[in-house]
């Protein structure tokens, strides 16, 4: 099963109206892009979902000892500043940052871009439309993202204001100056 892309160009959904939206149809994962298109994403499967589950662990296992921010899984959507409701597989939030939204703000669909996002490509995926959506990530602030294709035996690195690289399976991908001290094993592939 593949995603569902609907275009609402001509539908003016505020941003109220996209929550209510989700709050009302809790059994679909919805996005919604830069574009104005609403995105019905199918759910993950056993692998991928338990990938998804390490990358969590471990990041989270590392945040819990730095204490520097907050972590995300992918229940959570994100409104990008500069347009689109996007869930990322993994998030991340440097906790001043985080401290700076109001308590609704925090419960609801946080206006905020986090600081790091992992990306998981599953079968379903299509490279392009992922690729897209950590383009968006970049245009509201994103400092690092982590686009990992076990499909094609690569991930992609993502910076702020540089060039994209792409590194081979297995590979130890490090935090860089976003998340100090973290390391990513990726030898389970």
């Amino acid at each position: 099963m593949t995603a569902v892309i609907l275009n609402l160009n001509t539908v003016e959904l505020t941003d109220e109206q996209f929550y209510r939206l989700c709050q009302v149809n809790r059994d679909w994962q919805l996005e919604r892009t830069a574009k104005g298109e609403l995105i019905i994403m199918p759910p993950v499967g056993g692998i991928s979902g338990n990938r998804e589950a390490d990358f969590i662990i471990d990041l989270g296992v590392w945040n819990r000892q730095t204490g520097l921010g907050k972590v995300f899984s992918s229940s959570t959507i994100f409104r990008l500043p500069k347009g689109g409701d996007r869930s990322p597989d993994v998030a991340w939030i440097r906790l001043e940052r985080w401290e700076t939204l109001c308590e609704e703000e925090q419960e609801k669909f946080p206006p905020i871009c986090p600081d790091f996002v992992i990306e998981l490509r599953s079968r379903s995926d299509k490279l392009d439309s992922l690729r897209e959506k950590m383009q968006e990530y970049l245009n509201s602030g994103l400092g690092l993202g982590w686009l990992v294709n076990p499909q094609d035996q690569q991930v992609e690195i993502y910076r702020l204001n540089q060039l994209g690289e792409k590194v081979n399976l297995p590979a130890t991908l490090e935090g860089e100056t976003v998340l100090p001290g973290f390391k990513l094993f990726l030898d389970r592939f």
